[in-house]
């Protein structure tokens, strides 16, 4: 039960936020291909793969239907990330001249040693 529930929010996870929900439009690949083998009975599978995919975008009778086929528009696929930095003590003081302009960042002490390290028996490495 629990390999389901994994493998389940796995794939909602991999669909939502790849271009692997292009996959799901393959049954208008395989649609559009017999269209293609109605019209020219010689046509293989890879003459129809090289003209839609190979040689660009093509305005033809039927380029509505080729924009429906996987991997040739993007369905706004968004990434999100986290970062768990965050700056302490940072600021920024910009004079209103024209030239002079001055930015102060913190040092290295004040913005990555804590408190806590003093206290414990485990210190930091210390500068000579």
């Amino acid at each position: 039960m629990k390999k389901l529930i994994a493998i389940s929010f796995l794939s909602s996870d991999l669909l939502s936020t790849t271009e692997l929900s292009q996959l799901l439009k393959l049954p208008l690949l395989v649609e559009h291909f017999t269209e293609h083998r109605q019209e020219n009975s010689d046509i293989t599978l890879w003459d129809f793969l090289c003209m839609h995919y190979a040689h660009g975008i093509v305005k033809d009778a039927d380029y509505e239907k080729d924009m429906k086929l996987p991997f040739k528009t993007h369905d706004g696929c968004t990434n999100s990330t986290l970062s768990p930095f965050t700056a302490n003590n940072f600021s920024t003081e910009v004079v209103k001249s024209v030239i002079a302009e001055t930015t102060s960042f913190p040092s290295y002490k004040e913005a990555f040693t804590a408190s806590s390290f003093l206290s414990t028996i485990w210190q930091p490495p210390k500068y000579c």
